[in-house]
């Protein structure tokens, strides 16, 4: 299951519904972008301290999913069609929705515009 940066950060706070969905999980996979994006938000943190050393240590039980040219080629063609359908998402997110069907994973996310990618299956909570 591919995670989203709400997620992240949610699993950092220790929030119990997103522990127990994790722990559920087989894999947990973490877009390089939701990384990115998980490490800008602390950067103005007054906790930053303790997300930094809590990403340090957890990040080994993650698997992190990088960019490549295939991934490019799904984002070529998410944006394409979705803005065809004039249904576009943010840039980030479509970077996040091209590796989960790269990768024929889900996502867990509260972002309810995940759902308008086709053959994406999002979990929420």
């Amino acid at each position: 299951m591919i995670v989203d940066t709400n997620v992240l950060s949610a699993f950092a706070d220790g929030d119990p519904i997103v522990e127990n969905l994790l722990l559920e999980t087989a894999e947990i996979a973490v877009p390089v972008i939701v990384l990115g994006e998980f490490q800008y938000g602390i950067r103005g943190s007054r906790h930053r301290a303790e997300y930094e050393n809590w990403l340090a240590e957890s990040l080994s039980a993650f698997r992190v999913l990088a960019i490549d040219e295939d991934t490019a080629r799904w984002y070529a063609e998410l944006r394409f069609l979705l803005k065809r359908r004039g249904r576009p998402i943010p840039a980030n997110d479509l970077w996040i929705a091209s590796l989960a069907r790269q990768h024929c994973l889900p996502v867990l996310s509260r972002d309810r515009h995940f759902d308008v990618v086709p053959r994406l299956k999002r979990i929420g909570w």
